[in-house]
């Protein structure tokens, strides 16, 4: 009988293991926790029964099962990612109900592996969000405190995991949309290196900048699930052939180099307590005998306007396919097809889409295309040659994820660029296509976490994760 949730994989399978409980029993726990906090809106739909039939089957050789590496994993998937013959609608009503006919790479190896997937969650709609309010379904609530967001995209995904919902969770990142929400919701969120883990089957926002990757409690679990997942694939021209190295093979206890950006440190914007705590992290570090220095990053008020110009510009070009001709929601309004295009897409998508797909299409028009989606994409080259700069020189780039801790539900909503400023710290990762990760190491004098986020050079996965579980293991707040 499982009778508190479980603090990690390796802690259930170990229980699996010593005939603790059974695998069907550990979903009936999880399940009962879901049906508890229903108030959190965190699920649009559990797969209960598929979850429980599927557990019971593994339990009948549960021995040969536990030979897979994520046998004992329940996991949650954001409602972006496709799952056959299950519905996915990016939290849009131009998707309600449709029913995927296909299930994303990321999710099979993960299922192949032994996974057993209970649900998938809420997030803000087509990811295009930092506090899960854009979402058609209502908003998801932050189990740490039910008047504040959950942080966004995948907000959904973090508050699960944070209110032991399941044992882990996927989301996507383009912005920071895995990062924002672990560090508003005090869990571990990995953006992996653009690449590394196939898109297919992951509805697009911006495909130069999503990733698909874990929420979990502990890095260790985040470590077993990316490197099921990652990985060259046949579906994604995208991905790399470079090898999956494991964490579990990087040198432990070196001394490493670490920069972190003055000028995201001495922002006015940051929260004075989240200040304090990055300090006090380096100067511990430099007293273990790690070398941690200030860099300078003269480009941070290029961060924000260079994201939005690219990433709104391959909104407006993805999202073209939603016309209600092909599939998705169809106007019962519309007399013919100019009609059926326009009260489709304005019926079916909400404010926040619309905003983005009209940004999107103005950056690409043709009067327009030079002066800023042209001029964006080399904003961004020169973005990604400085961290490769400092990244050459350091083993890794230390900054806080978020500038405050989470925010109140309705508190940014009328104030788009306050909401576009929650993502200043993780927008660099995806325009450089880095690795980073946002791990739970401070705690605020209001009672709720925030995250630190630590970026490391193109698929150097395994020593990020090795290194932060040396972070997570001293200074976990």
């Amino acid at each position: 009988m499982v009778t508190e949730t479980p603090s990690s994989l390796k802690a259930i399978r170990s229980a699996l293991a010593q005939n603790n409980y059974t695998l069907k029993q550990l979903v009936a726990f999880y399940l009962g926790r879901i049906d508890k906090n229903a108030h959190l809106n965190a699920f649009l739909e559990v797969f209960a029964d598929e979850a429980l039939a599927n557990a019971e089957a593994a339990d009948s050789n549960l021995q040969a099962e536990l030979q897979k590496p994520l046998t004992g994993l329940v996991l949650a998937i954001k409602d972006n990612l496709c799952f056959k013959g299950h519905k996915v609608s990016a939290s849009s009503k131009i998707l309600e109900n449709f029913e995927s006919l296909y299930t994303a790479t990321a999710v099979q190896r993960l299922i192949d592996a032994g996974a057993i997937i209970i649900g998938r969650t809420s997030c803000d709609e087509f990811a295009m969000g930092s506090s899960n309010e854009t979402s058609a379904f209502g908003n998801v609530l932050n189990p740490l405190d039910s008047a504040r967001v959950p942080g966004g995209s995948s907000g959904g995904s973090a508050a699960a995991v944070a209110a032991g919902l399941c044992t882990a969770a996927l989301g996507t990142d383009t912005g920071g949309s895995i990062r924002q929400p672990s560090s508003l919701c005090g869990v571990v969120g990995l953006k992996p290196t653009y690449g590394r883990v196939s898109r297919y089957g992951a509805i697009a926002y911006a495909s130069s900048f999503d990733q698909i990757g874990p929420i979990a409690l502990t890095v260790d679990d985040t470590a077993l699930i990316y490197e099921v997942m990652g990985g060259k694939d046949d579906m994604d021209a995208t991905t790399s052939t470079k090898p999956i190295v494991s964490y579990s093979t990087a040198e432990t206890g070196k001394k490493y180099k670490i920069a972190y950006i003055k000028e995201t440190v001495e922002s006015e914007g940051l929260d004075p307590e989240i200040r304090e705590r990055l300090y006090a992290i380096r100067d511990a570090l430099v007293a273990q005998g790690h070398t941690v220095e200030a860099v300078d990053f003269p480009y941070l008020d290029y961060l924000i306007p260079t994201y939005y110009i690219l990433t709104t510009a391959e909104a407006s070009s993805n999202l073209a396919r939603y016309d209600g001709i092909h599939y998705g929601y169809r106007s019962t309004k519309a007399t013919d097809l100019e009609s059926t295009y326009k009260l489709s897409r304005s019926e079916g998508f909400g404010k926040e889409v619309q905003r983005r797909i009209m940004l999107g299409t103005f950056v690409l028009s043709a009067g327009y295309y030079d002066a800023y989606y042209s001029k964006g994409q080399k904003v961004r080259r020169i973005l990604r040659d400085k961290c490769n700069e400092i990244l050459s020189s350091y083993d890794f780039m230390l900054t806080p994820t978020t500038p405050s801790t989470a925010f109140k539900i309705g508190e940014n909503t009328s104030d788009p660029i306050k909401m576009y400023l929650e993502d200043i710290y993780t927008v660099l990762a995806n325009l450089a296509g880095l690795p980073a990760i946002s791990l739970p190491l401070g705690k605020h004098s209001n009672g709720l976490p925030f995250g630190m986020q630590l970026t490391a050079r193109n698929f150097d996965e395994a020593r990020l994760l090795q290194f932060s579980i040396e972070l997570e293991q001293n200074f976990k707040g």
